[in-house]
Parts: C-alpha cells; sequence; structure tokens
C-alpha cells in the first residue's frame, strides 16, 4: 500500500516558476519601494546610497553587493543553490526594470499605495522563491550561517540590518516612514507567505 501521507514533491520546472517568479517579484517590491520616495527597506537603503555615491544603477549594486556578500559564506561553510545565484542576478535586473517602467507617484495616496504593494511582494516573493526549496539568497544564507554559529537569527539580522541601514543613510540612501513599514510588517507578512507556500 502506497504512503498517502508523504509530502507531494514539486516537478523542476514548477520549482523554477516559483523561484523565478518570485524574484520577479521581489526586484519589483524593491523598485515600488524606491519610487515611492517614502523610505527604502535597510538593504535598500543602502543599495541606494551606494548608487547615489557611484553613478551606477540600484539594480547594478544589488548585484555586484550580492555577489560581495556570497564570499561571506565560505568562512561560515555555506553552500550556494541555483536559486543563490539566480537571487544575486535577477532581483538587480527586475529592480531596475521595475524603477524604469514604474510612474513616479504625484500624491500621497499614491506613494502609500506603492509602499502597501512593495511589502506585500516582497514577502510573497520570499515565500515563493525559498519555498522553492533551491538555495537561500546571499543575504539569508548569511543569517543561517550565524545561526549556525550560536547567534540567534533575530540579533544577527537585527545587527546587519542596522549597520547597512546607518550606512546607506551616510551615503544618501531614502529613510523615512516607508523604512519603518517595512521593518515592522516584513517579518509577519513573510512568515504568512511562507505558511501558504511551503518547501517543495
Amino acid at each position: 500500500m502506497s504512503d498517502t501521507t508523504a509530502p507531494r514533491v514539486a516537478s523542476l520546472p514548477a520549482r523554477l516558476l516559483r523561484l523565478y517568479g518570485g524574484l520577479a517579484l521581489y526586484g519589483t517590491g524593491i523598485g515600488l519601494q524606491v519610487e515611492s520616495g517614502l523610505g527604502n527597506g535597510p538593504w535598500d537603503v543602502f543599495h541606494q546610497g551606494l548608487a547615489f555615491k557611484t553613478g551606477m544603477t540600484i539594480g547594478t549594486v544589488i548585484i555586484i553587493v550580492g555577489a560581495l556578500v556570497m564570499l561571506l559564506w565560505i568562512p561560515l561553510k555555506q553552500k550556494p543553490g541555483l536559486g543563490t545565484i539566480s537571487n544575486v542576478v535577477f532581483v538587480g535586473l527586475f529592480a531596475d526594470a521595475s524603477i524604469h517602467l514604474l510612474p513616479t507617484p504625484g500624491h500621497l495616496a499614491v506613494q502609500a499605495s506603492y509602499i502597501v504593494l512593495a511589502v506585500v511582494s516582497i514577502a510573497l516573493a520570499t515565500g515563493l522563491y525559498i519555498g522553492a526549496g533551491m538555495g537561500a539568497g546571499p543575504r539569508d544564507g548569511v543569517m543561517t550561517g550565524l545561526m549556525r554559529l550560536g547567534l540567534s537569527v533575530r540579533l544577527g539580522r537585527f545587527l546587519i540590518e542596522v549597520t547597512v541601514l546607518a550606512a546607506g543613510w551616510l551615503l544618501g540612501g531614502t529613510v523615512g516612514v516607508g523604512t519603518l513599514v517595512f521593518a515592522l510588517a516584513i517579518g509577519p507578512m513573510t512568515q504568512l507567505f511562507t505558511r501558504w507556500f511551503p518547501l517543495t
């Protein structure tokens, strides 16, 4: 008799669809938050600040920073997967595309709607691409590595995000009410969508 209680493993095409759909949505969420003008998430404050100082696009900075963060995986003994490499490349590309295509809102209500859509998009995207089971993003992998060394995820994430937020603000990245909304809402929203889209 077959075991009908065993979890169903999604096919490779379905997992790839979740992975790349999630990465596209993640980049779109970044674009929405940047275009809102009300403040970015901590990492994107840093990315935007570097973009201002270097003249590169935010997407290009996201790609470069993601690749550099992956170097931290070596001492942390983390192993990248297809999802990790894809995250480094495609989130930045989709972020640049969405920033280029999205109209800049001229009214506070539209700016606020951009922030809401950004948080929902990024949380849903995280549930999708992590649930694909093809490797964590470069920044998430650092969190996992620190946890293996005995540091709590909450403390590790707090220390890293406060550091990049402060650095990004000093570089000229946008900090505002959108930053606060992101910080308060992204955790609960991501947890919700992770339950809806469990690991395949």
